[in-house]
C-alpha cells in the first residue's frame, strides 16, 4: 500500500488508526464490541501513514495473530463471525428500538446486512 502524500491526510490517517486500536483493545475485554474490524481498519490506516506503527502493530504480541492470519488469508475465526454478527445485530436491533425514524431504521438494517453478508463471505479460519 503506498502511504499518502499530504501531511494532513498522514496525520488523519494516523489518528483513525490510533483510535480504532483504542476501541479494537476495548472490544478484548467487552463482549459485544468487534475486537478484528477496529484492527483491521487501524492496520489500514497505518499502511498508508506510519510504517513504524503499522509493523509495531502486526508484530504485537497479542494483537498481531489476528491480523496476520487475516491478512495472509487464512480467514476469520468461526468465534470471531458468530460474535461479531450477533453483537452487531443485538446493537442494531436496540439502536431501532430507540431510532424515531423509520429511515434511519432501514438504513440501519441495510447496512448490517451487508455487513453480515461480507463476514458470512470471508474466509473460516478452524
Amino acid at each position: 500500500m503506498h502511504q499518502a502524500k499530504s501531511a494532513w491526510l498522514r496525520y488523519l490517517l494516523l489518528g483513525v488508526g490510533c483510535a480504532s486500536v483504542c476501541l479494537g483493545v476495548i472490544g478484548v475485554f467487552l463482549p459485544i464490541m468487534p475486537t478484528t474490524p477496529f484492527l483491521l481498519l487501524a492496520a489500514a490506516c497505518f499502511a498508508r501513514s506510519s510504517p513504524r506503527f503499522h509493523a509495531w502493530l502486526l508484530n504485537h504480541p497479542q494483537l498481531g495473530p489476528l491480523l496476520k492470519s487475516y491478512l495472509n488469508g487464512e480467514g476469520i475465526p468461526l468465534k470471531a463471525k458468530v460474535l461479531s454478527i450477533g453483537s452487531m445485530w443485538v446493537s442494531i436491533a436496540v439502536s431501532c428500538w430507540f431510532v424515531p425514524w423509520p429511515w434511519v431504521r432501514v438504513l440501519l438494517v441495510a447496512v448490517a446486512l451487508a455487513v453480515t453478508v461480507y463476514i458470512a463471505r470471508q474466509k473460516t479460519r478452524t
